[in-house]
């Protein structure tokens, strides 16, 4: 069973916004670190941000700063990537994950940017 769900996705054009979900099903979610991961095609997984259980902290990798944003909400189990000015760049399937190995991340929401 697939413990993390990822959505939000989409095909947007250069300079446009996405927000990303994901809902973790099982349980010990308020009390993890969470990540946001992201893969394109033939290349390899990148951390792209993270967040501490009681979102007092939060980093990203140098080239989202300032147009990404993460956030969660506990009571939902929910964790969230507002992605705004997106870049083709960015095209990737994004996961979120416990940790950055992302070996327990979901299926993944497909992010597409391209005019």
């Amino acid at each position: 069973q697939v413990r993390f769900a990822e959505s939000g996705g989409g095909l947007v054009q250069p300079g446009g916004s996405l927000r990303l979900s994901c809902v973790d099903s099982g349980s010990g979610f308020s009390t993890s670190w969470m990540y946001w991961l992201r893969q394109a095609p033939g290349r390899r997984q990148e951390w792209v941000s993270r967040i501490n259980p009681d979102s007092s902290y939060a980093d990203y990798r140098e080239s989202v700063k300032g147009r990404f944003t993460i956030s969660r909400d506990n009571d939902k189990n929910t964790m969230y990537l507002q992605m705004n000015d997106l870049q083709p760049e960015d095209t990737a399937t994004y996961y979120c994950s416990p940790d950055v190995v992302g070996d327990s991340r979901g299926q993944g929401t497909q992010v597409t940017v391209s005019s």
